[in-house]
């Protein structure tokens, strides 16, 4: 599970994924902060050059139905296994709204020590993670403005030689789902029925520990 994350400089992400420019706050990112994501554009003409777009979006995914913004601290990783039948994901899932979250890193807490000692995990060669995800809208009840949000899809890593090593020794081992370069299109085009398909497990050998 990732609930802390760097994301990457936008020149960055501009030049990974071939997308527009756009201005980022805060790079250190946790749950209700604001983030990229990166999805199939929706409005594609023919004059289009850029087949996908960069969009500002509270990390931390608000369904449609929510109140308010608090549900983002709660909504920011989700569990591929059971995203069809869990409220705050399932029309996420089923409309198949899949986005990738650039990455310069992630962090989670090592516990082999007996304490947990925040770990900064990167891919090993240097690139930028693509974290597959889900993206919403909704619309504040106030101010009726339009917020997009997201959240990470995870999958069981207690059998992965790297990420087993993170969290509690009793607690399942989780691992966001990081797509390999050559998936990133399939992947926001892919429709519901194939969401499954692209939750495998990130090889051990291209996931490093860095300061």
């Amino acid at each position: 599970m990732c609930s802390h994350y760097e994301a990457p400089a936008p020149q960055r992400v501009a030049e990974t994924f071939g997308v527009e420019p756009f201005e980022q706050g805060k790079l250190d990112l946790y749950p209700g902060y604001t983030g990229p994501f990166v999805r199939h554009a929706e409005d594609v003409d023919a004059e289009s050059q850029e087949p996908v777009e960069a969009l500002p979006g509270s990390f931390g995914l608000i369904p449609s139905w929510s109140k308010d913004k608090k549900i983002a601290r709660n909504t920011y990783n989700c569990r591929s296994e059971t995203a069809s039948q869990k409220p705050s994901f399932r029309s996420a899932w089923r409309k198949a709204q899949h986005c990738i979250i650039p990455a310069a890193a992630i962090y989670e807490p090592d516990w082999r020590s007996g304490n947990a000692i925040t770990t900064r995990i990167v891919r090993a060669d240097g690139e930028v993670m693509g974290i597959a995800g889900l993206w919403e809208q909704w619309r504040d009840p106030g101010t009726e403005k339009i917020l997009h949000s997201y959240t990470m899809l995870t999958i069981n890593a207690d059998d992965h030689p790297f990420m087993r090593n993170y969290h509690k020794p009793q607690d399942e081992k989780r691992m966001v789902v990081i797509l390999p370069k050559g998936l990133y299109g399939d992947w926001l085009k892919a429709p519901a029925g194939d969401s499954m398909e692209f939750m495998r497990q990130y090889p051990a050998d291209r996931m490093t520990v860095a300061m």
